[in-house]
Parts: C-alpha cells; structure tokens; sequence
C-alpha cells in the first residue's frame, strides 16, 4: 500500500508541476509554433560543433514531446559542426516553451579538435522567434525586399538537388536576412522564405515597441553576446548549469539527448514570479 501510494504521489507531483507551468504559457504568442536559429559564435571547429550538438539537444526535445520539426536552412562548418541553423518546430506552446532557451550557450571541454588535448571554451547563440499564423498582419513590401537564389549545400538531406532552388531574402530597411533550402522547388522555397521574415519582422517590430515602452529592455539583454544563460562544462567535472535560474544537472548525457524541462520550467516560472 505505501509504495502504490508513494507512485501515486510522485504522478501527482508531476500532474501538478505540469499544470503550473501550463499557468506561465499566457502570453498571446506562447501557443504559437516556434522558429529557431542556432548560430556558431567564437570558437572557431569547436563552436561549429557545439552548435550541431545544440540542434541534435532541441530535435531531442521537440521528438520526446512528440513536436513535428523542419530544417529551413542549413549552413555545414568547413571541416565539422554547423555554422548555423534555422529550423521550425510546430507543438501546442512549442513558443512558449523555447523562448526559455533563447541566449548565448557556453561550452568547456577538451577539445576533439586538438591534437594537444587542450581544453576550450566555445560559445554558440540561439534565437527563438513565434512562426506567426495570417491572423497577425506584417505587410512586406516587395520594394523593401531584395531576392537572391543561389544553389543549396550542406546537409540539406533528399530535397537538396543541383538547380539554383534556395533562396535569400534581405528585407533592405531592417537588414533582416532570411533564407530557405529544404525545398526543391524555388517557388516553395521562396514561400517558406517570406514565412520565415513575416516572423522575424514581427519579432523585430515587437521588440522595437517593447524599447519605447520600456528603455531597460530586458530580453535584449539576455540575448546578447557575453553573458551566456548557460554552461555546459565536460571537463573537468560534467556538470551544466543555467546561470538565470541557478538549476544545475549533472548528467549531460541525458541534457543532450533533450532532457531540458528542467531548465524550461525554472526559467519560465521565474519569469512568472517576477511579474
């Protein structure tokens, strides 16, 4: 009798944490599906790789909450890794969930790279923006837009083919870049394109109205280079640690597999208790 109601208290611990965190999700683009970039920053091979494990944690996550995901733009690093990555990943609150991870991520290993067997420190940022639906207006004018296409490359898997299908956008007046390659059609690809700059402008306008109204503009600030959210440090102890919040998990294995609820739940709710 005691463990059947041991079992049932931790089931309702569960129930229950999953509900408060459901509580945080009342944002008006929470519920929406998610755009997210990963960039490669300082660190050279080593950051490149970082970077890839990154994508490989967040295709991990959205897989175990059974979240359907797409690579729109792949750009393979020289000899490993990823330069940087632009995926989409569509799950009731997949926003409102990855927004948490959006910042710079730090890694301290030794280095596979390293014929020495030195030790480096690399560092890599994610940007996590809502894919908003047609119900949200962002007018584009095309004068503002400039096109490019250009033939696809890296690992863009079966859709990649030999025709100048990818396509560029630079929206002129924001600088805002976006591309897309999944496609083998250039008419599709140019679809998914301008998908995927309505939501960077979106984001980018509602930040722009969040600075007026607000000149300490918190979000920026987490997002900027030089102060990293979190840490994954292999060596010489294996622990990771999200600076925001304060949470520590010493098996990154399991970290890197996708396990990251725990760092999404703390950072969300704090958010929440500050409000």
């Amino acid at each position: 009798m005691l463990e059947d109601i041991f079992v049932g208290v931790k089931t309702l611990e569960k129930s229950v944490s999953v509900l408060e965190l459901d509580t945080t999700l009342s944002g008006k683009d929470d519920k929406l599906d998610a755009i997210v970039e990963i960039h490669a920053g300082s660190g050279g091979t080593e950051s490149m790789d970082f970077a890839n494990m990154l994508l490989r944690m967040y295709l991990r996550w959205a897989e175990r909450r059974k979240f359907k995901t797409a690579i729109m733009e792949f750009n393979a690093g020289e000899e490993a890794g990823v330069k940087s990555v632009t995926f989409t990943v569509h799950g009731k609150y997949a926003y409102g969930y990855l927004k948490a991870e959006s910042g710079v991520h730090r890694l301290v290993r030794i280095s596979p790279f390293d014929a020495n067997k030195r030790r480096h420190t690399s560092f890599a940022s994610v940007f996590v923006y809502p894919e908003i639906d047609d119900s949200i207006d962002v007018v584009i004018d095309e004068k503002d837009v400039k096109i490019d296409t250009y033939r696809s490359s890296g690992a863009g898997g079966q859709h990649v083919n030999t025709t100048d299908s990818a396509v560029r956008l630079t929206h002129i007046p924001t600088g805002i870049v976006v591309a897309c390659q999944n496609e083998r059609s250039q008419h599709k690809n140019k679809d998914s394109a301008y998908k995927l700059l309505r939501a960077r402008l979106y984001d980018y306008y509602k930040k722009k109205q969040e600075e007026e109204e607000d000149k300490v503009n918190k979000t920026k600030k987490e997002i900027s280079w030089g102060s990293q959210i979190r840490s994954y440090t292999l060596n010489p102890n294996r622990v990771i640690k999200d600076h925001r919040t304060g949470v520590t998990i010493y098996d990154d294995k399991s970290v890197f597999d996708g396990d990251i609820d725990e760092f999404i739940s703390a950072y969300l709710l704090g958010v929440r208790a500050k409000e």
